[in-house]
């Protein structure tokens, strides 16, 4: 039994091989919407009011794509081996990949209430959306600064 709860840390390679593929994915799905905001910019001159919110949709995909990697290649120093990575690419404990997990969050809601801001057409379903937006961000905040490593 020792034997076979030893070697099950092995499964977490399939987690890290999914997120592996998952992080390329998500650098090739950035990759394609600068090609198209780039497109953008010089078949409208610059003048689309979009270029804004495109432009900061770019970076939101990439860290998403950076964050996925990040938890692939913790993963794989959690449970499997050492990588030779920068500090900053790695977390250390569940508790770390939780708090990367929630950052993360935070960003993509603030990038989707932004996107909303642009297609405002009631002004009381964008005060509801940002006071969700801002309770759900404050809650993730919170868990981050105030919850105690296991």
């Amino acid at each position: 039994m020792k034997f076979i709860l030893e070697k099950s840390k092995y499964l977490a390679l399939v987690g890290v091989v999914a997120l592996l593929f998952a992080a390329i994915a998500a650098f090739a799905w950035g990759t394609f919407k600068t090609v198209n905001t780039i497109l953008l910019v010089f078949n409208s001159l610059g003048r689309d009011k979009a270029i804004t919110v495109e432009l900061v949709e770019i970076v939101d995909s990439f860290l998403i794509a950076t964050a996925v990697l990040i938890f692939a290649t913790s993963l794989y120093e959690l449970f499997i081996d050492k990588l030779d990575l920068p500090e900053w690419m790695l977390a250390h404990d569940l508790y770390d990949l939780k708090t990367k997990l929630s950052s993360m969050i935070v960003l993509v809601m603030g990038v989707k209430f932004l996107e909303k801001l642009l297609d405002v057409k009631d002004a009381n379903a964008l005060l509801q959306i940002g006071i969700a937006t801002a309770l759900m961000s404050a809650v993730l905040i919170g868990f981050g600064y105030f919850a105690k490593k296991d």
